[in-house]
């Protein structure tokens, strides 16, 4: 049995208790809140874009500490999932990884390049897993698309275009929070870079425009360079959309012998091949709190096997920081901008 620290008790900390309850071989073992009603399972006020609304949970036999170090100490604890805001990120992690426990850190990894790169080299030098929960490639759409590029069942990635827009986050006072955050280019765009560079590697350059509000990039169009061959890949992300239009996120795949095209509450997953066919292949589309299960899952079960899993990969998760903020310097320059 893998026994879990859950670190932070805000909506994605919700979110990851809730999903935990349905792992195989993995369980909540101890919370940590700095809050006490929170501890005493009072969680109502606690919502988001999705999901239930936060109640009133029942907690019983789960270990409840309101300090980190007292969290860390329990040799009960196998791994440390990391759901405070971004930007407390960095010294969680550290934290665990030296007192010797796993790390399972919620998008994104951090705000700052160097803080991700020393969380990586802290995990090699504990010889622990530091492991991103980007749940995006769980969701049944977009698992899809990964496996179609992965298998080249359907020959070569040759382009795509990826959407993610949502209307201003108004739900929580803290996730409107640039310094805490980094903002719609890196809190919501890191799910976009994240999938790109999982689809077609990191891209030589990007060139990016887009709005910008008290300095944080708003939202953007961004174009990955990847040099003579392709793929030829864009995105365009970020918080501007009006409240009848609370969230969509979608792409369109233009594989050698087929195109797929989703976009979510409109268009389901279809695939589109040469001889005019139009197929909706069969994926569950049911309740999302099921991706955060397989993702939590399959961090629960890169412990027990003591491997990292690819989807949940450290480096893969700094590469997307990284994407974020060229994305965000080209936005300031109206330049193309390396990406090293």
């Amino acid at each position: 049995m893998v026994r879990i620290g859950l670190v932070g008790i805000g909506f994605m900390g919700m979110i990851h208790y809730l999903a935990a309850r349905n792992l195989g071989g993995a369980r909540v073992e101890a919370i940590c809140s700095r809050e006490p009603k929170k501890l005493a399972g009072d969680w109502r006020g606690i919502q988001g874009n999705f999901g239930p609304a936060g109640t009133v949970m029942d907690l019983a036999g789960i270990k409840k500490y309101d300090r980190l170090d007292a969290l860390l100490a329990d040799p009960d604890i196998d791994l440390i999932d990391v759901c405070n805001p971004t930007h407390l990120h960095p010294q969680t992690a550290l934290a665990a990884l030296q007192a010797g426990k796993h790390v399972l850190v919620e998008k994104a990894i951090a705000l700052r390049p160097e803080d991700a790169d020393a969380m990586v080299a802290a995990a090699k030098k504990a010889g622990k897993l530091l492991m991103v929960a980007h749940v995006l490639p769980f969701f049944p759409e977009f698992a899809f698309a990964a496996e179609a590029v992965r298998s080249g069942k359907y020959g070569k990635l040759l382009g795509g275009h990826f959407k993610r827009v949502i209307s201003r986050p108004d739900w929580s006072s803290e996730i409107g929070d640039a310094s805490k955050t980094g903002g719609p280019a890196v809190d919501l765009h890191i799910h976009d870079t994240h999938f790109i560079g999982l689809l077609c590697g990191v891209p030589a350059r990007v060139f990016s425009s887009g709005v910008m509000e008290n300095g944080a990039v708003q939202y953007l169009t961004t174009q990955y360079l990847y040099g003579p061959g392709g793929p030829a890949v864009s995105c365009s992300s970020g918080a501007v959309a009006q409240k009848g239009r609370m969230f969509v996120h979608g792409y369109e795949v233009y594989l050698e012998k087929a195109t797929l095209v989703y976009e979510s509450g409109a268009t389901p997953l279809t695939l589109l091949t040469a001889d005019g066919k139009a197929d909706r292949p069969a994926v569950d589309a049911g309740d999302p709190l099921a991706a955060f299960t397989a993702e939590i899952q399959a961090a629960a079960d890169g412990v027990a096997a003591g491997k990292e899993p690819p989807l949940l990969s450290g480096q893969l998760a700094r590469d997307a920081l990284v994407l974020c903020h060229r994305e965000c310097d080209s936005v300031r320059t109206g330049a193309p901008v390396a990406v090293s």
